[in-house]
């Protein structure tokens, strides 16, 4: 039960923040894309709505695309429940979820993925949010978990 309660906290919470920040970014600008938040030498506050995945890639699925993602999720936190991670990984996991329901809700009302920050040092450039870091933490975390530190076997 403890596990679960870590879970929804950390999912509902990683969604809030998103969303109060992506609420930010496009009221800032009122909402018109491209438009420029904050101007820095590496990094830029700009706004972008993403209609693909990561570096825009398929875009040509346009609306088919977030019922895919949607579904994609929802199948992912099917085999979570199913095999028990959420014992081990609750935190992550919640990590993970939040911030992907996170950004298909974008896709659902903005018809793409709300990302603000410009990062355009030592490449051409990536555009990225705080769902798309969240959901990079949560990997790293259970791949660092999962070799690192394994989970003891049963049968000894």
């Amino acid at each position: 039960m403890r596990q679960i309660f870590i879970f929804l906290l950390v999912a509902i919470g990683t969604f809030i923040i998103d969303q109060n920040i992506k609420t930010w970014a496009v009221e800032a600008v009122n909402g018109v894309e491209y438009a420029t938040i904050i101007k820095g030498s590496c990094i830029d506050l700009e706004l972008h709505y993403n209609r693909g995945v990561a570096f825009s890639m398929l875009a040509f699925l346009g609306p088919y695309l977030k019922w895919l993602q949607a579904l994609l999720v929802v199948g992912i936190l099917f085999f979570i429940l199913k095999e028990n991670y959420l014992k081990r990984y609750a935190f992550p996991v919640g990590l993970l979820i939040g911030a992907a329901l996170g950004n298909v809700y974008d896709r659902f009302i903005h018809e793409g993925v709300v990302d603000y920050v410009a990062w355009h040092c030592g490449f051409k450039y990536s555009v990225f949010n705080y769902a798309d870091v969240a959901i990079d933490i949560a990997i790293v975390w259970i791949i660092i978990m999962v070799y690192f530190y394994p989970q003891k076997s049963q049968n000894r």
